[in-house]
């Protein structure tokens, strides 16, 4: 591998100019959770529009992300950098100040877009600004921990932006980084590409892309509205074409998708830890957002600080894994991340309608251990689980089960709790805030809304913690027993050229 002659400090400075846009893409793919009671109440989404709000982002970074990946390897990942950070910004302006349902989901995708090609192409130029392979390691867990603190603050910045202006705000702090970003990038980073990139196939990505959203807008259409014909045969289709995608990576000498890398079972295992833990964490952190607000009656800023304590120990756990791994094993570490994310889940399962906000807090803090572990493991699990030259696959698969994890959590699980609210509550409107927003609603009718929005919060809750357990038993007989290892200052994987 060859690098720029960066000198230290230009290269922290552009380091810490990453950082920022980082930070950005992770807190957008939460800072809704706390930000929806203020957006139905403003733009009045149905059921179906919440939860595309909130997962559309997801969903196109994840669709795209080893694509655009690919495509930065050939032309540059700079330019793709520059030219997501300007995506993101007009996603972010749109998004900030859309006045219907539509527009904000078509803003959110027009984020998720940009999102798809800053997350892989960062990565690699921060690689790229460190020669030292200690200087590199440090690096990069710190793009690590701020990508997972970006996670776990979005909620948070999102109460405290939203209890003094309205919810626009949570988009519009978006515009001064991007600018910044867009100033000064070209000047403190270099150009990086692959020696030898690879061919894309355009195919694969609509394959991917389409057979996703039409699979899952199938789910939400059957828990907002109902099974119809219609219905089935978009889920049916949406499977169809998935099956179809899988059954051509098998047949391209460059897959999107190197689906041989799954007969690991250890990079197995660190995907779907990957997976599993955004699909819980997402899962919990919207329908929880909902509950503090509209179950108890907290206001935005409040339910921002009850947030606080599980945000802080997840940072703390992803920020100190390194010393948790030197001290047990990344095995025990992996395995422990699952049993700390289901022990926490379980305790949202004793939550009621007059009562739960220390049980939300105790849940938080417990899983945020979990998840912080996971959150810094899963990467480097499933690079160092397979052959040097496929290590850039495994990174790309790793991050899109991330991203796909934190959509799939709210579309799956976001649609099994709409579900129960369909079925056991009043029928007055599809969501809880719009029925309780209901002129003349009767104090019966909004005991028993909020009776069912609880029952659907318990049953998505306990299917994620009966999944991360299960991953969890898993782990423990699929993971080998390891001799202590050490990845800082491995050599790098990937071969670069800078222009």
């Amino acid at each position: 591998m060859t690098t720029n002659s960066t000198t230290p400090r230009r290269a922290w400075l552009g380091f810490t100019l990453v950082l920022s846009l980082v930070g950005l893409v992770a807190m957008d793919n939460s800072v809704l959770y706390l930000a929806m009671p203020s957006i139905n109440e403003a733009i009045s989404p149905s059921a179906g529009q919440s939860l595309w709000i909130v997962d559309i982002y997801g969903f196109v970074v994840a669709s795209l992300l080893i694509a655009f990946g690919n495509l930065g390897d050939r032309h540059g990942r700079l330019k793709f950098l520059l030219g997501g950070a300007m995506l993101f910004g007009i996603g972010s302006a749109g998004a900030t100040f859309a006045t219907s349902p539509e527009l904000l989901i078509a803003s959110r995708g027009l984020m998720g877009l940009g999102g798809a090609t800053l997350l892989p192409s960062g990565l690699a130029i921060v690689s790229n600004l460190f020669p030292d392979a200690k200087q590199r390691a440090r690096a990069i867990g710190i793009f690590a921990a701020t990508f997972a603190a970006g996670f776990a603050v979005g909620p948070v910045a999102g109460g405290l932006l939203l209890d003094r202006f309205w919810w626009g705000s949570v988009f519009l702090i978006n515009l001064p980084v991007v600018v910044v970003f867009l100033a000064f990038a070209p000047k403190l980073l270099k150009e990086v590409r692959e020696a030898r990139p690879g061919r894309v196939d355009a195919l694969s990505v609509v394959q991917s892309a389409v057979g996703i959203l039409l699979a899952v807008y199938s789910v939400k259409a059957a828990a907002a509205e109902g099974f119809s014909l219609e219905q089935l045969a978009i889920g049916v289709l949406g499977v169809a074409i998935l099956v179809w995608f899988v059954r051509r990576q098998f047949t391209l000498e460059e897959p999107l998708l190197d689906l041989g890398l799954f007969r690991d079972r250890v990079f197995t295992v660190a995907v779907l830890t990957g997976l599993l833990s955004l699909v819980a964490w997402a899962a919990a952190g919207y329908l929880s957002g909902v509950y503090l607000q509209s179950v108890l009656g907290f206001t935005v800023l409040t339910a921002a600080f009850l947030a606080l304590p599980g945000a802080a120990v997840l940072t703390v756990a992803c920020i100190g894994t390194a010393g948790v791994v030197d001290r047990i094993g990344k095995r025990a570490s992996l395995i422990a991340s699952h049993f700390f994310i289901g022990t926490g889940l379980l305790l949202l399962m004793f939550t009621g309608t007059s009562a739960g906000a220390a049980l939300y807090i105790a849940s938080t803090v417990i899983a945020g251990v979990g998840y912080g572990l996971s959150f810094s493991l899963v990467a480097e699990t499933a690079v160092a689980a397979v052959p040097a030259e496929r290590a850039g696959s495994a990174g790309a698969i790793a991050e899109m089960s991330n991203e796909l994890g934190g959509a799939l959590g709210i579309s799956l699980l976001g649609s099994l709790a709409a579900f129960f609210f369909r079925f056991l509550g009043p029928g007055t409107a599809g969501t809880l805030d719009t029925t309780l927003s209901t002129p003349g609603l009767s104090d019966e009718t909004a005991a028993q809304a909020k009776d069912a929005f609880v029952t659907g919060l318990h049953a998505a809750i306990g299917v994620a913690a009966a999944l991360t357990l299960a991953l969890g038993v898993l782990a423990v007989r699929w993971l080998p027993r390891e001799d202590r290892d050490t990845t800082a200052g491995a050599p790098d994987r990937q071969e670069q050229t800078v222009s």
